[in-house]
C-alpha cells in the first residue's frame, strides 16, 4: 500500500473511532444531560468536533480527506443537504393532520412579515458592522442566517423541559415554521446574489436583468417547482404505501424506514432538476402524512428520534472540524514559518464581529415575534412570544446556505475575472460572519435552557439552605436551653 492509501485507511480509523466513542459516551449518560441538566447534544457534538479538528488536538483532518478546499466545501454542502433532507421530511411527518391548511395564517405572518423582518434586521447590523460591506453584500450575509433551523429547533423544542415549559401547540408552529422557512430561505438570498452578479463594469446594476433572472430561475423554477413536486412525491409515496401495507406487502422495518427513502429519493431527484430539494422535503413530508394515518402508525416508534440523535451528532461533529476557527480571531503577525497567503489580519475585526453575534441574537427575531404576537393564535401570552422570539437558532441551514453562495460566487468569479478580488472579499466575508454567527447561536442557545433553569432553581436551593441552617440553629438553641435547665433547678434548690 501507498503512503497516500495508508493515510486513508488511518483517517478512515481515526473518524469510526471519534463518532463511535463520542455516541457511545454520551449515551452513557444522555439520560442525566438531557433530562437532568438539559444539555443537548448539538452543543457538545460541536465542541467535540473543535477539540478533535486541527485546530485542537488533531484527530479528526477535514483538509486530509479531500484534494482541495473546494472539495471540502462541496462535501459539507451535501452533507449539510442530506442532513436538513431527512430532517424536514421527518419534521412534516410529526406535524397533525392537513397542518399546512389549518394554520396557514399563522404560517405565512412568520414566513412573510416574519421572515422578512428578520432579514432586514440582519442584513442592516451586517451592513452597519462589517467594514467595506456594502448593502447588497449585507443582504447575502443576511439571507444566510434568516432561516430558523430544524435540528437546533427540534432538540429545543422535544423533551422533558419543551413538556414543561412550551404548550403543544406552539411546539408544533416552531417545528413547522422552522422546516418551511428552510427551503424559503432562496428568495432571500438569490435576490441581492443576482444583483452583485450583474453589476457593471462603471459600478452600475443590471437590475432588470437581475430579477427577471431571480424572477424565473428562483422564484417560478427553484422553489415553485419544488413545492409542487414535493406534494406529488409525498402523495404518490402515502398511496404506495397504503396500498401496500392493505395487501400485507411491506414488513415492519420497511415501513418505519420508508420516510428516511423518501427523504433520500426526494434529495436526489430535486437535485438533479436543479431545484430546492429542501423546501421539496418539507412540503413532502406534509403531503406524505395529510391524513394522520403514518403519523398515528408510527406514534411509537422510536427510528425517527434515533435518526434525529444520530443526524445530529454527526453533522454537528462534522462542523466542529470544518469551522474555520483560526479566522474569527487570527494572530496579529503570522509566524516565520507561515505559508505568504496566510491570512493574519482579520477578514473583520474581533470587536465588531462579537458585536454583530451579540446584536443579531438579541434583534435578529425577537422584536418581530413580539410586534406580530398578536397575529399568532398559538401565542397566547408574552412569555410565549419571548420563548418563541429568542429560540430561533441559527445552525446548519445556515452552513448550508452559506456554501449555497460560495458556490455561485465562484462560479460569478470564474465568468469574471476582473472581479476576483471583489468577489473573493465578499465570499470571505460570508465565510466569517456565518460561521461566528453559527457557532455563536449554538453556544448560546445550548446553555440557555440548562442555565435558565439552574437560575430559576438556585433561589428554592438557597432558600433550602437557609432553612436548613435556621432549623440546626434552633436546634442547638434548644439543645443549650435542656442543658441549663438542671443547673438552675439545683441552684433554685
Amino acid at each position: 500500500m501507498s503512503k497516500s492509501q495508508i493515510d486513508a485507511t488511518q483517517n478512515f480509523n481515526l473518524v469510526c473511532c471519534v463518532i463511535g466513542g463520542f455516541v457511545a459516551l454520551f449515551g452513557l449518560v444522555s439520560y442525566l444531560l438531557k433530562e437532568g441538566f438539559y444539555v443537548t447534544e448539538p452543543l457538545l457534538s460541536l465542541a467535540a468536533g473543535a477539540l478533535l479538528s486541527p485546530s485542537g488536538i488533531h484527530l479528526l483532518r477535514p483538509h486530509q480527506y479531500f484534494p482541495s478546499p473546494a472539495a471540502l466545501s462541496t462535501a459539507t454542502l451535501n452533507f449539510t443537504r442530506l442532513v436538513l433532507g431527512i430532517q424536514l421530511v421527518i419534521a412534516g411527518v410529526r406535524l397533525p393532520s392537513a397542518y399546512l391548511r389549518t394554520s396557514w395564517r399563522s404560517l405565512s405572518i412568520l414566513l412573510g412579515p416574519g421572515m422578512l423582518g428578520m432579514w432586514l434586521t440582519t442584513s442592516t447590523l451586517a451592513w452597519l458592522l462589517v467594514p467595506g460591506l456594502t448593502l447588497v453584500q449585507g443582504l447575502i450575509v443576511g439571507a444566510c442566517v434568516t432561516p430558523t433551523d430544524p435540528v437546533l429547533s427540534n432538540s429545543i423544542v422535544a423533551g422533558t423541559f419543551a413538556d414543561k415549559h412550551i404548550s403543544s401547540p406552539l411546539q408544533k408552529i416552531i417545528i413547522a415554521e422552522s422546516g418551511a422557512n428552510d427551503g424559503l430561505g432562496y428568495l432571500f438570498l438569490f435576490l441581492p446574489l443576482y444583483l452583485v452578479k450583474y453589476v457593471g463594469r462603471d459600478g452600475g446594476t443590471d437590475t432588470q436583468k437581475a430579477v427577471t433572472e431571480f424572477v424565473g430561475g428562483t422564484v417560478v423554477w427553484t422553489v415553485g417547482a419544488s413545492v409542487v413536486y414535493g406534494a406529488v412525491a409525498g402523495w404518490a409515496a402515502r398511496c404506495a404505501l397504503f396500498w401496500a401495507e392493505g395487501r400485507r406487502l411491506v414488513d415492519r422495518e420497511s415501513f418505519h424506514l420508508f420516510v428516511v427513502a423518501l427523504a433520500l429519493l426526494i434529495i436526489g431527484t430535486v437535485g438533479l432538476m436543479d431545484a430546492d430539494d429542501v423546501l421539496a422535503c418539507f412540503i413532502a413530508g406534509n403531503a406524505f402524512t395529510w391524513d394522520d394515518w403514518f403519523r398515528q402508525e408510527t406514534a411509537h416508534d422510536s427510528l425517527q428520534p434515533i435518526m434525529d440523535f444520530l443526524l445530529n451528532i454527526t453533522v454537528f461533529i462534522w462542523l466542529g472540524a470544518v469551522c474555520p476557527w483560526s479566522s474569527f480571531f487570527p494572530s496579529p503577525s503570522p509566524s516565520p514559518s507561515s505559508s505568504p497567503n496566510s491570512n493574519s489580519v482579520p477578514i473583520i475585526p474581533p470587536d465588531r464581529l462579537i458585536l454583530l453575534a451579540i446584536l443579531v441574537l438579541l434583534l435578529r427575531r425577537l422584536p418581530v415575534i413580539l410586534i406580530l404576537r398578536n397575529h399568532i393564535p398559538q401565542i397566547q401570552n408574552i412569555r410565549h412570544a419571548l420563548i418563541m422570539g429568542f429560540f430561533g437558532p441559527i445552525g446548519v441551514s445556515a452552513i448550508f446556505y452559506l456554501y449555497v453562495t460560495r458556490e455561485f460566487l465562484a462560479r460569478v468569479q470564474q465568468e469574471n475575472p476582473d472581479r476576483e478580488q471583489e468577489i473573493g472579499k465578499l465570499a470571505d466575508v460570508c465565510l466569517v460572519a456565518v460561521w461566528f454567527l453559527v457557532v455563536s447561536s449554538v453556544v448560546v442557545h445550548g446553555l440557555a435552557v440548562p442555565l435558565g433553569n439552574l437560575a430559576l432553581l438556585s433561589p428554592r436551593v438557597f432558600n433550602r439552605i437557609r432553612r436548613l441552617g435556621t432549623n440546626k440553629a434552633d436546634s442547638r438553641q434548644t439543645g443549650s436551653d435542656a442543658e441549663r435547665r438542671p443547673l438552675l433547678a439545683e441552684s433554685s434548690v
